[in-house]
């Protein structure tokens, strides 16, 4: 499979928080929203300097935070 170089791609270091909806709601089956993920910004989930998420350092906040309610 070859890249569209007019298709832009996405990193998964520095997504915005639209695109990480799309993502996410794409790979998990469920929706989920861009409200969603600013709530848990709100939160204290990480970005990067410039608002946008690191994929991986958004997972494992959301396996930190599940890890706390119990």
């Amino acid at each position: 499979m070859e890249h569209d170089p007019a298709k832009p791609a996405i990193s998964p270091t520095s997504l915005s928080v639209a695109d990480a909806a799309r993502l996410l709601s794409k790979v998990s089956g469920q929706t989920v929203t861009v409200g969603m993920i600013q709530s848990d910004m709100d939160k204290g989930a990480p970005t990067n300097p410039d608002g946008t998420i690191h994929l991986v350092h958004y997972g494992a906040w959301l396996l930190k935070e599940m890890h706390h309610g119990q």
